[in-house]
């Protein structure tokens, strides 16, 4: 890819609290306020789905050439996620929290929503290039296919 010099499209999501627009960028960890706020909320919410809802991250799909451990925070850093953090963080409680995504959700921030959902015991629509996946209690309605 370098060579031909194609870059990948980095993913971002959007989700509104008080009637703000936030991005968040995937695996990007700027000093901005805001994205601190969601990774120290994330890390908070990951230690509670391990205990609780028995979450491992699926670092089996990550093709980079890297150590597990560094795997892991690849995948911790998806956008969607640090997004759903800063709602969980940011919004009242039973208030739905609503993603908007560039790309395709995948398979670890799939299972991590549908904890969450059970967990937390709140909502989650996330819209992602596909479809929309709605997340309650554990499920989604797409059924675990996308």
């Amino acid at each position: 890819m370098n060579d031909l010099k194609i870059q990948k499209t980095p993913g971002w999501s959007m989700i509104e609290v008080d009637k703000v627009m936030y991005t968040f960028l995937a695996g990007v960890k700027q000093d901005d306020k805001i994205v601190v706020e969601a990774y120290e909320k994330l890390k908070e919410i990951m230690l509670r789905l391990r205990l609780e809802g028995g979450y491992a991250p699926e670092v089996g799909k990550v093709l980079y050439d890297i150590e597990e451990e560094e795997k892991e925070d690849s995948i911790s850093s998806h956008s969607e996620k640090l997004a759903v953090a800063f709602g969980i963080g940011r919004l009242c409680k039973g208030k739905k929290i609503r993603v908007v995504k560039n790309l395709r959700i995948c398979r670890d921030c799939h299972v991590m929503m549908k904890l969450i959902s059970d967990v937390y015991n709140v909502e989650i629509v996330v819209r992602d290039r596909s479809r929309f996946h709605s997340f309650k209690d554990g499920f989604c309605s797409c059924r675990d296919y996308w």
